[in-house]
């Protein structure tokens, strides 16, 4: 009996600075693939340098989608961009190339992979509120505004992005995340195969601080400046964006170039820990690369997608750093 699969979309994750891109691009090159970003602040236009986008070289090699595709002064949900990568991965298929999807940011390539619960749009006033809550007493004021609203919730999440999402959908809706998730999604149409790139911590934190002293060579400050002059609400997604607070300090003399940085660069390790720990526990993994991605590396890794992508097999991988 055949058995029909449906098509194949090959996912990248992995913290910051780990090698994502150029292995997206490796793969892209050799398998005639479309790279999809899955990095939430990678669709702003501003952002290029803090963000480390592809340069137009890296676009002009293999079809890019989704990088510097929105404003600044509008907000990316994940639902936002699950519309706009489902297009991005159905126009790959149209024309016979494999979809590979890369990123760092959880929240969207869960959406991608599981769909996405029928959440009403949450009110600003609502995501103000729950802004302020976490910025007068941190995570746990926040946990402890949610107690008496969804005490599951508040037990349960430690990451501040879930946390916050869990306030808004109850305090927005009277009914808790977790319900509207049960009501779920339909299925994606798709087969999910899953490579992570999660190097040593001493490795991956070595690489985001020399990366954060290229992006300043690179016109970081710059690109800082020119956002910054825009005027626009602090509260938008791409004003969180590592290195936008740190170098708009520097930039109104708050802090010498050096400390910001310092704080720059904290930040990006925090932020690749969390993304770490998403990997680790939020995500089913069909290969795990524990190093950064290197030419070494790209034999296993491409005999893997020949094996499991192309010839559809089956079976979850681990490979050891060098």
């Amino acid at each position: 009996m055949n058995v029909t699969h449906p098509p194949s979309v090959l996912v990248i994750a992995g913290p910051t600075a780990s090698g994502k891109s150029a292995l997206a691009m490796d793969v892209a090159a050799t398998f005639d693939g479309t790279v999809i970003n899955a990095d939430a602040m990678q669709v702003y236009a501003e952002l290029r340098v803090l963000t480390a986008r592809p340069s137009p070289a890296d676009e002009a090699r293999v079809p890019h989608r989704l990088y510097g595709v929105l404003p600044a002064a509008e907000r990316c949900s994940a639902g936002r961009w699950r519309g706009l990568a489902w297009a991005a991965v159905e126009e790959a298929w149209g024309e016979g190339r494999l979809p590979v999807v890369a990123g760092g940011t959880g929240l969207y390539l869960r959406a991608l992979m599981e769909g996405l619960a029928p959440v009403p749009a949450i009110p600003e006033a609502v995501r103000r509120e729950a802004a302020e809550a976490l910025a007068a007493g941190g995570i746990d004021g926040l946990r402890r505004a949610l107690e008496p609203l969804d005490p599951a919730a508040a037990a349960r999440l430690r990451d501040r992005q879930r946390l916050q999402r869990a306030y808004e959908v109850v305090r927005a809706t009277g009914r808790t995340l977790a319900a509207w998730q049960q009501a779920g999604s339909e299925p994606p149409p798709a087969r999910f195969v899953v490579i992570t790139l999660e190097p040593p911590r001493e490795v991956l934190y070595a690489a985001i601080d020399a990366r954060f002293e290229a992006m300043i060579e690179a016109g970081a400050v710059e690109e800082v400046r020119a956002l910054t002059a825009l005027g626009l609400d602090p509260a938008l997604p791409a004003m969180k964006a590592v290195g936008v607070r740190e170098l708009g300090a520097y930039l109104r003399g708050e802090m010498d170039l050096a400390g910001a940085v310092e704080a720059a660069q904290r930040g990006s390790r925090q932020l690749a820990k969390r993304q770490l720990t998403w990997i680790r526990h939020q995500v089913s993994v069909d290969l795990r690369e524990f190093a950064q991605y290197s030419e070494s590396h790209k034999e296993i890794i491409f005999s893997f997608i020949r094996r499991l992508v192309l010839t559809k097999g089956a079976g979850a991988t681990t490979f050891p750093a060098d």
